[in-house]
């Protein structure tokens, strides 16, 4: 069993920056591969990346690229999420999640086994 808990959302101006983050507590924890979804009123919640157990391998789907940066300090099972140049699309609820047998860029939410309670990002034009 994982817990997961997000931390660090809040309101921002376009061009602005945030950094959210997820600590995942369980004995197996380190062991899950971690993601950042959204979801945004309205519309499905959606993969944003991903990042290995070991951090080693990240995936960022092509509409964050260049912007977004995952991260992830294994010695206490916490994922970084870093948002930069920020536009009022990116509003939307942020969920961490871990799966353990999935791959990386699976969008299907189903394939995740955890899932925190999320946490708002809106961004203002």
């Amino acid at each position: 069993q994982v817990q997961l808990a997000e931390s660090g959302g809040g309101s921002v101006p376009a061009g602005g920056s945030l950094t959210i983050s997820c600590v995942g507590h369980g004995r197996t924890a380190g062991s899950y591969i971690m993601g950042w979804f959204r979801q945004a009123p309205g519309k499905e919640r959606e993969l944003v990346c991903s990042i290995s157990s070991n951090g080693f391998s990240t995936y960022y789907v092509d509409f964050v690229k260049g912007r977004f940066a995952i991260s992830r300090t294994t010695a206490n099972n916490t994922v970084t999420l870093r948002m930069n140049s920020l536009k009022p699309e990116d509003t939307a609820v942020y969920y961490c999640a871990a799966t353990q047998y999935s791959r990386m860029n699976s969008a299907n939410v189903n394939t995740w086994a955890y899932w925190g309670q999320g946490t708002q990002v809106t961004v203002s034009s």
